[in-house]
């Protein structure tokens, strides 16, 4: 496999990142996953290029040139032209670049790259688990999406080791919030709905297509809603929408408004690959 880094090709598996880089030492970065088509062009483009740029902003890093990472997400596509890309993912990493071996920034340039790889078709459905510790809706990287992932990887091996392939938290006041790594949708009596963003969940690409494409609405739900919900969903760059059929304890059936949504993502995503 190949990967684009600063402006160059490079072997996937080749060391070409300095052991300084603020991303590998502190997490001092930002980072966007998109999935590929059926054609092998990743998906919605310029909306990830956009939200990886307020990333960026957010965390006091200069934004990288939209065109610039667009030809470099391209090229870094055209590089494994070879490869089954079907079900592929697309990863673009920017970072504050080489720095001291502490919290404060180096001056010199940012790290850009872009790799890929090929991936499988998630299962039909997920199954959640609710781990004990809360979002903090209140901290600094709120709303990015950061490098900093430990709490993510922690929360995420806690729901596997009892089975779920996701895990789903709340907030510090006790609202439902987000999947780990995705975004989550519940339907109460025929309505959908999922959390607000003042919830401190990420704003998701295929989260606000839904919201575009579908009657789902934002508010603010408190996490306990789990337990009771009609439907429940997950939605992300890679899952596109994913019925749940379980959380922790409590079994759940594929509902006619998560099949609704479903194929509407479909239909809708094949149409346009840049929406």
């Amino acid at each position: 496999m190949k990967a684009w880094l600063n402006g160059e090709i490079v072997d996937l598996d080749t060391p070409a990142v300095s052991l300084l880089d603020h991303g590998f030492t502190v997490g001092d970065g930002v980072f966007e996953t998109l999935r590929t088509t059926s054609s092998g062009e990743a998906f919605a483009v310029t909306r990830h290029v956009e939200r990886l740029r307020r990333s960026a902003a957010g965390l006091g890093l200069r934004p990288p040139d939209a065109d610039d990472v667009t030809v470099a997400i391209r090229s870094a596509l055209a590089a494994n032209q070879r490869t089954d890309l079907t079900h592929g993912r697309v990863r673009v990493t920017c970072t504050s670049g080489p720095g001291p071996l502490g919290s404060d920034r180096g001056p010199g340039p940012a790290t850009l790259a872009v790799t890929v790889q090929p991936g499988a078709p998630w299962p039909e459905t997920a199954t959640i688990g609710v781990p004990p510790w809360p979002r903090n809706e209140r901290s600094p990287l709120t709303g990015l999406k950061t490098t900093s992932y430990a709490d993510n990887a922690v929360m995420l091996a806690w729901a596997k080791e009892r089975g779920h392939s996701e895990a789903v938290v709340g907030n510090l006041a006790g609202d439902l919030c987000e999947g780990v790594g995705s975004n989550v949708f519940v339907v109460i009596d025929g309505e959908t709905f999922t959390p607000t963003l003042d919830s401190g969940c990420l704003a998701g690409i295929t989260r606000q297509l839904i919201l575009e494409w579908t009657d789902a609405v934002e508010r603010d739900l408190p996490l306990q809603i789990l337990e009771t919900a009609d439907e429940v969903f997950l939605t992300s760059s890679t899952r596109d929408v994913h019925p749940v059929v379980g959380v922790d304890d409590r079994q759940l059936e594929v509902g006619p408004v998560t099949l609704r949504a479903q194929e509407t993502f479909a239909v809708r995503s094949g149409a346009d690959p840049d929406p």
